[in-house]
């Protein structure tokens, strides 16, 4: 049986002692939408009462029932999806009922252990309405409460039996909102509050549109409750481990969000500079792939004193390539998604930067369009170091034969892309950009060394393994 999973997502979670919170749960997923476009949803508590809305698409299309919806505390949710349906039924949140209460849960992440925790948890007589981990994760917990009465504890004995990335929000049918983020810090998870109203979002840009200051992550191993009691902070587990994942600076976050305490827009800015240091810049102007390379391409102007010029105009009605679920999605999108503007092309030498080189088809489709629009050559300069191993914590990289720099040199894929040089970021470089020890990130899809031990081991085992493209390890059922 195929098990599937749901990757890179946006949460959301809201307590205030007077107002409605529907509005700025509406906001915060307006600003979370680059997370995930499949759906969008929420669950708010008016009293004793708990609802939920679900939409598919944009969570634009939430605006038309939220005003509906009172009550002082929510969760929201932003969702993509990869090779699984788009099905409102794996929509979040997902809602149960406990022996202590209700509650609601919005999830980002992945369980490396689904498939032998889902035989389990059927075994044990739980039924499953979706594949999703999300619904897993609930399960669990309401196991635990049922068996405690206490959250703090369900969650440390989850962390004893799931290999996890996770950053949730639980609205909980007593009047509590609960955060709470796995003890290696994969996922970005921070908080704030006003004199009224307390807020936590996968990034500070939720709360900035709420105009909520903002005070911290929520640290690894952290579960944080907010409810008329006040907020109340505990370590659920531990671990001197740390990885936070770094395609959230290189790719997944926006530029004006904080992670872990860095700019995501400085990092950039750092790894253009790197970049710059690290390979000549014989051209004649900088072209960002639009958007999350710009930034990048700022740093390397800075450091080479080349111009910057817009030389793609991006189509902003289509989803970013990357996160559509197949293939030939992804190659008809680029056609559409870009337009080169060839008077700042033609009988140029271009740098052409982009932040990460996953399958390859897309940026050959964009450096033809640029040799198409006159430019005299095409060096390209990508922020992240070669992808070379599948992520099995959220990231939408399954398979060693979707990536092209895990069976290809850098001298063989310039020759696919058609350009006249390539260079990547040195792991270094990534590093010093970042600002963290290399050992508190995790780097395993650019190294192969894992921080969890099922990743690792199902990595070394089904390296060599014949499957289906675009068919993930965990869907094969794999143990």
């Amino acid at each position: 049986m195929r098990c599937y999973k749901r990757e890179e997502c946006g949460v959301f979670g809201v307590y205030s002692r007077k107002e409605d919170v529907a509005e700025r749960i509406y906001y915060g997923l307006m600003t979370l939408q680059h997370r995930g476009q499949d759906s969008a949803g929420t669950s708010i508590l008016n009293g004793s009462k708990l609802s939920t809305k679900k939409v598919p698409g944009l969570a634009e299309s939430l605006s038309s029932h939220l005003p509906k919806m009172k009550g002082r505390l929510g969760v929201g949710h932003v969702r993509y999806s990869t090779t699984a349906s788009a099905s409102l039924i794996n929509a979040q949140p997902f809602t149960i009922n406990s022996s202590k209460c209700p509650i609601s849960l919005v999830y980002n992440g992945n369980i490396v252990n689904y498939v032998e925790l889902r035989r389990k948890l059927q075994d044990a007589g739980v039924t499953f309405r979706s594949r999703t981990d999300a619904e897993m994760m609930l399960a669990l917990l309401r196991l635990e409460l049922d068996r405690s009465g206490d959250m703090f504890e369900a969650f440390r004995v989850l962390v004893s039996e799931v290999e996890s990335s996770f950053s949730v929000a639980v609205l909980m049918g007593d009047g509590r909102v609960m955060v709470a983020r796995d003890p290696f810090g994969f996922k970005p998870l921070c908080w704030g509050q006003n004199s009224e109203t307390i807020v936590f979002a996968s990034e500070s840009v939720a709360l900035d549109i709420n105009k909520i200051r903002l005070l911290d992550d929520v640290k690894p191993g952290e579960a944080i409750v907010a409810g008329d009691g006040g907020v109340e902070r505990k370590d659920f587990a531990s671990s001197k481990r740390r990885a936070h994942c770094m395609f959230e600076y290189v790719y997944f976050s926006r530029p004006d969000s904080v992670i872990d305490g860095r700019s995501v827009y400085d990092v950039r800015y750092r790894l253009g500079i790197n970049l710059a240091k690290t390979y000549e810049s014989k051209a004649d102007v900088i072209i960002p792939v639009p958007d999350t390379s710009r930034t990048a391409a700022e740093g390397l102007s800075k450091e080479t004193g080349l111009p910057v010029a817009e030389g793609l105009i991006k189509n902003r009605y289509v989803q970013r390539t990357f996160i559509m679920p197949s293939q030939r999605l992804r190659e008809n999108a680029v056609k559409i998604k870009l337009n080169p503007l060839k008077t700042a092309l033609h009988g140029k030498r271009v740098i052409l930067v982009d932040d990460s080189i996953v399958r390859g088809t897309t940026l050959r489709g964009i450096i033809k369009m640029v040799k198409e629009s006159g430019a005299r050559d095409v060096h390209v300069r990508i922020t992240c170091p070669p992808i070379v191993s599948p992520c099995f914590y959220g990231i939408d990289i399954a398979t060693h034969m979707e990536l092209i720099a895990a069976n290809k040199s850098v001298e063989e894929i310039q020759k696919i892309l058609e350009a006249d040089s390539l260079g990547y970021q040195t792991i270094d470089g990534l590093v010093e950009a970042i600002g963290m020890d290399r050992g508190s990130l995790c780097l395993a899809c650019l190294t192969g060394q894992y921080p969890t031990p099922k990743a690792q081991t199902i990595c070394e085992k089904l390296r060599n393994a014949p499957y289906t493209n675009r068919v993930r390890y965990w869907e094969r059922g794999e143990s």
